[in-house]
């Protein structure tokens, strides 16, 4: 058993692309204020072919809902298709930016 009944906080790495009408639609803004308030770390940026990537590292319940976020995304956005892929955190981040 684990002694002194903390929770421990498994911290993960995700990778989200969202498709749809994602662009233009305060979205990265969104998803920035979203991550700060729920302590995670990475970044979100406008891809070429129209959709939105985000590399997010923190708590992974927290990743979960950030996630979760993103298929209801910002009340502009119509989502289309959200693809997630789960990785090992890197620690490469200090910070949530907008690219």
């Amino acid at each position: 058993g684990e002694g002194g009944g903390g929770v421990k906080r498994i911290v993960k790495r995700v990778e989200i692309i969202i498709t749809g009408s994602v662009q233009g639609v305060l979205f990265r803004p969104g998803t920035k204020a979203e991550a700060l308030r729920l302590g995670l770390v990475g970044w979100v940026k406008n891809e070429l072919d129209g959709s939105v990537r985000i590399v997010a590292e923190g708590p992974e319940e927290n990743l979960q809902k950030l996630v979760d976020w993103c298929r209801k995304g910002t009340k502009w956005a119509k989502i289309e298709d959200v693809k997630v892929e789960w990785k090992n955190a890197t620690g490469e981040f200090s910070s949530f930016e907008i690219k």
